[in-house]
């Protein structure tokens, strides 16, 4: 694989990462900067606009919830996420990141109507660290 395809490979893969689908782009990520250190940064920062659109594609799903019912019935019944985000606000996004209960915090910040451009912030500052972890153990 060249260096554009295992980049998009890399956008794709942490765009799906970030939504209710299954898998992880930290495998990925270290698969790029291994095969091409060069790359460090323009990885990094793919891998985390990525992930980033990624989280706000369920924020979007959260704004399009009506209800808590069917809020409920998308989180699978765990509303953990929702009273975290109630609880602490945006800057919970930070921790967006995380797995199991990030793409829940994305979609209950969007439920709740957080200002879009503040949880996107705050969730790329969270994914980028994420991602500079991994960068910096890898290099």
């Amino acid at each position: 694989m060249d260096e554009q395809s295992s980049l998009l490979a890399l956008f794709t893969s942490s765009f799906l990462a970030a939504t209710l689908l299954p898998g992880g782009s930290e495998a990925v990520l270290a698969g790029v900067l291994l095969a091409y250190p060069e790359l460090h940064w323009p990885a990094l920062l793919l891998a985390t606009v990525g992930n980033t659109l990624g989280g706000m594609s369920s924020y979007i799903i959260g704004r399009l919830l009506p209800d808590e019912k069917t809020l409920l019935k998308k989180s699978g019944g765990n509303l953990r996420g929702l009273e975290w985000t109630r609880h602490h606000g945006a800057p919970i996004l930070l921790l967006s990141w995380a797995p199991l209960v990030g793409d829940l915090l994305c979609i209950a910040a969007g439920w709740l109507k957080i200002n879009w451009l503040l949880a996107m912030l705050l969730m790329a500052i969270g994914k980028f660290a994420r991602y500079w972890i991994i960068a910096t153990a890898i290099s």
